[in-house]
């Protein structure tokens, strides 16, 4: 079983930063490919970047391409999702999520955070 916690949004003006953090725990953690997801009101849920197991193979939705970057410290139970050059589009509720796989982290993630609000306002 795992568990994700996510931290770190809040308000800030466009082409500000903003760097998320998603805990984890659970003996399996370290194995999981891990992501992120976003929704905007009125809008689906949209996938925006996953990272593998190892941290060795990345991939990014392309309206976030060369803006955000995610990361991972298994040793600290930790995935991260560095935001910057934020516009007002990005404005979302952030969602970590984690599955064994990338493939199947991308069709329909096994577990899902709280998720944590992001702004991006004058």
């Amino acid at each position: 079983q795992v568990q994700l916690v996510e931290s770190g949004g809040g308000l800030v003006q466009p082409g500000g930063s903003l760097r998320l953090s998603c805990a984890a725990s659970g003996r399996t953690f370290t194995n999981y490919a891990m992501g992120w997801f976003r929704q905007a009101p009125g809008k689906e849920r949209e996938f925006v970047a996953v990272i593998s197991w190892n941290g060795a193979n990345t991939y990014y939705a392309d309206f976030v391409k060369g803006r955000f970057a995610i990361s991972r410290d298994n040793a600290k139970n930790t995935v991260f999702l560095q935001m910057n050059s934020l516009n007002p589009e990005d404005t979302a509720v952030y969602y970590c999520a984690a599955d064994p796989t990338i493939a199947t982290l991308l069709k329909l993630p096994d577990y899902w955070g709280q998720g944590t609000q992001v702004t991006v306002s004058s």
